[in-house]
């Protein structure tokens, strides 16, 4: 040990009375820590925690709105048809309806084989973010965080949602986590085929999701990473976009099928703007550690870049809804986690032994003021409507040599769901099925031919939307349909549940 006199020149000294002391000093640090819980809990206990709440009320009380009807209708149609299909209309979803084709082949249709796929991908993704949270910022963010996930409320929405937004969210966990450990330099050649790998699948899930390409970049510029971790992101990232790019292409021919999604408005950024700013809240409590990637340059990324990128792009042409990037809420759940990790840590320092009773109270706090929300999402009455119930109300109403008409012709999906609930009844509108047309509804005659027919019939059937979600005629021949019904025939029974409508309509002559 040397030291520096009072002239400048070095002279041995004795090393002072302190540093004999800072080993005992850190000790006592350390043994006043809390206890935390092992890397195999931190991961598998959001993911158990969420698999529980997805399996909370999984059947809706037996409820299947029109999304998942269109995932039911084409899961039971045949490769060929489904491909057939895909030429025409929701080829966006195409990889998706081929697996719940294969899920429902294997196990039959149900609403739990139709929702399981999104619960079981969702509590991947929180055994993820647990993952992350514990390398970036320790266990008891990896633990809040991933407990957080599960009861985010869109989150809950989608997590028992017969749609392929919770796999998407799946993908965006794993090439999240690829991505920190090659960032980390733990990982290899086979890590970046996996990663680009896992992004292209997502792409071809929903190609929204390649949004999180852009938000990778910027954790790789936060982090500095060096030239050639660089050189080979690019690499995996242009080999997954090229992969998603045919699908992009063709998907643009199939626009029209968004074409209902409203402009942006003002309104529309509350949501986002509120989420941005508890992410930004969870960022500054971030403490990143010694020679390690912080959870800030990871999670608010993930946060922020697909929300900002989806409003991007609905300033072109409006693509606004949250679903298209809920993947990003991965980001939200890993820095709340870091605010739950400060917490603890915060508690430690005062009293230790209060300090694991810090998650469990927050948890608490948040099951018991998320509760309501919670229950909601899980009714029927969460969704725009039930296309099982007007089902119901068919098989009690209908009469032999009864006919049905739907308007919109999308409410055919209640039909195509249930056919047996329509046995004996005569679609008059259909001129060709959705199998032989390649279409989600079917092909309707023309107007003319659709109205010569409805006067041929004694008793009609309509489904509809129920007042509350209904909208006026769009096309020619809902207004044909309208019309007849309105001058030729009068109702004598109607049923409304869950956003569908049943109206029994007889001839006026015949009600003589």
């Amino acid at each position: 040990m040397v030291g520096a006199g009072a002239s400048g020149s070095l002279s041995p000294c004795p090393a002072p009375q302190p540093f004999r002391k800072a080993p005992f000093f850190v000790s006592t640090v350390h043994t006043v820590r809390p206890s935390s819980p092992s890397p195999f809990l931190v991961r598998s206990i959001p993911a158990l925690w969420t698999l529980a709440l997805g399996l909370w009320g999984l059947s809706r009380q037996d409820s299947v709105w029109r999304d998942e009807a269109a995932t039911w209708q084409v899961a039971r149609r045949s490769t060929a048809e489904t491909v057939h299909m895909l030429g025409n209309v929701d080829v966006v979803h195409g990889l998706y309806y081929l697996l719940m084709h294969g899920l429902f082949d294997l196990f039959g249709p149900g609403t739990a084989v139709l929702r399981l796929p999104s619960v079981v991908a969702m509590a991947v993704a929180a055994s993820c973010v647990a993952a992350l949270g514990h390398r970036l910022a320790g266990p008891w963010a990896g633990l809040g965080g991933g407990l957080a996930l599960g009861l985010l409320p869109a989150v809950q929405f989608y997590l028992q949602e017969g749609r392929p937004y919770a796999l998407v969210a799946a993908g965006a966990g794993i090439s999240t986590l690829l991505l920190v450990t090659l960032l980390e330099g733990r990982g290899r050649a086979v890590h970046w085929v996996a990663y680009g790998s896992t992004v292209a699948l997502g792409g071809l899930l929903n190609w929204l999701s390649l949004m999180i390409l852009p938000a990778h970049l910027a954790t790789l510029l936060w982090s500095r990473a060096d030239r050639a971790t660089g050189r080979r992101w690019t690499a995996a990232a242009v080999a997954a976009a090229t992969c998603v790019l045919p699908l992009v292409l063709f998907s643009r021919s199939q626009s029209a099928q968004v074409s209902w999604i409203p402009p942006l408005t003002w309104h529309m950024l509350i949501g986002p703007t509120i989420l941005l700013a508890i992410g930004c809240a969870g960022a500054l409590l971030d403490r990143p550690r010694a020679r390690r990637l912080s959870a800030a340059a990871v999670g608010l990324p993930l946060l922020a870049v697909p929300q900002l990128g989806l409003v991007g792009l609905s300033l072109i042409q409006p693509l606004f809804l949250d679903r298209y990037v809920l993947f990003s809420l991965l980001g939200l759940a890993l820095l709340i986690g870091v605010a739950i990790g400060a917490a603890v840590e915060a508690v430690a320092r005062r009293r230790p032994r209060a300090a694991p009773w810090v998650l469990p109270v927050v948890m608490a706090v948040a099951v018991a003021a998320l509760l309501p929300q919670a229950l909601a999402k899980r009714s029927p009455a969460s969704r725009v409507d039930d296309v099982l119930a007007a089902a119901g109300d068919i098989r009690r109403m209908k009469k032999p040599g009864d006919a049905v008409l739907f308007i919109p012709a999308a409410r055919r999906d209640t039909r195509l769901v249930s056919p047996d609930a329509f046995a004996g009844l005569r679609d008059i509108a259909l001129a060709r099925g959705p199998e032989e047309s390649g279409t989600l509804k079917g092909t309707e005659a023309r107007p003319d031919r659709i109205r010569a027919a409805m006067l041929a019939q004694r008793r009609i059937l309509l489904v509809t939307d129920a007042p509350g979600v209904a909208r006026p005629p769009a096309t020619e021949r809902e207004r044909a349909k309208t019309s007849v019904l309105r001058t030729h025939f009068r109702p004598v029974a109607d049923e409304q549940a869950r956003g569908r409508r049943v109206t029994v309509y007889e001839r006026r002559s015949a009600a003589r």
